[in-house]
């Protein structure tokens, strides 16, 4: 992950619907009874995490990011009915094992899964299920190319200097490998396109795309580079994700 880990946390509740709609797919995957032991790894603002909550009625829900403003905001928003941690998945550590881990839309800002899918593991119980998703290889490459491109134009360039791209966009082929070299079984991973049409293209690129673009800029040159990716962009504007789905269940149960 990068130095810089908060985001804005009310933006991206208001813009997030695409994100929200990917994790309204995904929870079809869970199979829960309603009393379960579940967490939310990567819960942004607490959108999708308050659908957990009603998924597990009579069970308990962790919400952790490690972007505080996040944290904050789900809390706020959900109050007593979820437990809110601000940590790093790489080094999660919780009060007790949990049943089901979900995750939308986090993965992509770890470098280093081979550490996030071994603490997650050490996490669920015997039996125990992963379902995430999150971007994978080719996932926005038009637009991040463009960014990247303007970023070592003027007047931006020399803040970029010593900036390191924070994504980590993984095939499905090396993710189950991963997941099998962490113990997980029954491990399926596949990668899927979803284009997006944002109702709010400046706001959304802002508080989503280039979030960690717009870290090493003063304030004043922000606006101009979001301009400037805008305006090349075209119209209309469109981002092509592409997903990288993964299911799985720790042995022994």
């Amino acid at each position: 992950m990068t130095a810089s880990r908060d985001w804005d946390a009310a933006s991206y509740d208001r813009v997030s619907d695409p994100q929200l709609g990917w994790a309204r797919e995904q929870l079809e995957r869970l199979s829960l009874r309603g009393d379960e032991v579940v967490l939310d790894a990567g819960c942004g603002s607490g959108r999708v995490t308050a659908l957990l909550i009603d998924l597990v009625p009579q069970g308990r829900v962790y919400a952790v990011d490690v972007a505080p403003s996040m944290v904050d905001h789900a809390a706020a928003a959900l109050g007593d009915r979820v437990t809110a941690l601000c940590q790093d998945l790489v080094e999660l550590s919780l009060p007790e094992p949990v049943d089901a881990v979900f995750s939308n839309a986090t993965f992509h800002w770890i470098h280093d899964h081979d550490a996030l899918f071994a603490a997650l593991h050490r996490t669920l119980k015997p039996g125990g299920q992963l379902v995430a998703q999150c971007g994978g290889r080719g996932n926005i490459d038009a637009f991040r190319t463009l960014a990247d491109d303007i970023a070592g134009e003027e007047p931006f360039a020399p803040y970029f200097t010593d900036w390191k791209r924070p994504w980590n966009y993984a095939t499905d082929v090396e993710t189950a490998g991963r997941l099998k070299a962490a113990g997980f079984s029954d491990v399926r991973c596949w990668l899927e396109p979803k284009s997006v049409t944002p109702a709010d293209p400046r706001a959304f690129i802002q508080t989503v795309c280039l979030v960690r673009h717009l870290d090493p800029l003063p304030e004043e040159l922000r606006d101009p580079f979001v301009d400037r990716v805008l305006k090349r962009s075209g119209e209309p504007f469109v981002l092509d994700y592409v997903r990288l789905n993964m299911t799985a269940r720790m042995g022994g149960g």
